[in-house]
């Protein structure tokens, strides 16, 4: 495996729009991606997101888009976004080389905790998790507004 692990540039974010709208796809939610390039451009630069990157041989193949947050129980933590490897490099251990760059990030930001969220159906994505030691919890509820 010939692969760099680093962190984005604004010079990636078309490559990682694509592979959160290749995860839309997967997440049944084809058309649910209205950020547009130039939302990507602009939030990035302001430093709203983050994101570290897995390529091979000069193209992106995979991404871990994260942000930091604060939790009023635990202190400092890292939200995780999207996490998302191309399909055609699924299932050859690219997935949790790019997990745990997250993690080494996470550290390095003096996170406590990294926290996301899975589709209850997405079985390979909370075998994955649970192999990684992670905590699925299933009483919490999401909520939001649309604005």
């Amino acid at each position: 495996m010939n692969y760099i692990i680093r962190k984005a540039t604004y010079s990636d974010l078309k490559a990682i729009r694509d592979l959160v709208v290749e995860l839309a796809i997967y997440e049944k939610e084809p058309d649910a991606v209205t950020a547009t390039l130039k939302d990507y451009q602009i939030n990035f630069e302001k430093g709203v997101f983050d994101a570290i990157i897995l390529e091979e041989k000069n193209n992106i193949i995979g991404v871990c888009i994260y942000y930091m947050t604060w939790s009023t129980w635990k202190g400092r933590m890292v939200y995780l976004e999207d996490f998302v490897i191309t399909q055609a490099y699924r299932q050859r251990g690219f997935g949790q080389l790019l997990f745990e760059a997250l993690q080494k990030e996470a550290k390095l930001l003096d996170a406590v905790l990294i926290k996301w969220q899975v589709l209850d159906w997405n079985q390979p994505a909370i075998q994955f998790y649970e192999k990684n030691n992670a905590i699925i919890e299933k009483e919490w509820w999401n909520g939001k507004i649309i604005l």
